[in-house]
């Protein structure tokens, strides 16, 4: 068994993915979009918020709390594809799919939970 030294510098050593995520209530067809350049994290995070009661998206916590989690799915829909070119940009690139997954999806107002179009690290 690896000791707790030797874990943390495994996962401090894999790539991180970066792209876009989606909460989905499939009760009432509302989504909650997200990107993160780290996408270990911010789906348990979201999960975790919601299973507490402490959501900072009141609407998707309200939602949690109507429907319970079997209603909702929790994906990462795109990622972007990291290239080995010194002008690659993560930003940039995360940036294009945030636009792309904004307009697909249009999960600010009546169609999801989102409260404005910012979404990296939602």
């Amino acid at each position: 068994m690896k000791d707790r030294n030797e874990l943390k510098r495994q996962y401090k050593e894999e790539p991180r993915r970066a792209g876009i995520f989606v909460i989905t209530n499939t009760a009432n067809g509302k989504v909650f979009l997200g990107s993160s350049t780290n996408l270990s994290g911010p789906l348990n995070k979201h999960r975790f918020a919601l299973k507490v009661g402490r959501h900072l998206n009141a609407g998707l916590q309200a939602d949690w709390n109507q429907f319970g989690p079997d209603a909702f799915t929790f994906e990462i829909v795109d990622e972007v594809t990291i290239k080995d070119d010194p002008s690659f940009r993560l930003d940039e690139e995360l940036g294009f799919l945030e636009e792309m997954w904004l307009e697909k999806l249009q999960p600010v107002a009546e169609r999801g939970d989102n409260v404005n179009a910012k979404i990296r690290d939602a």
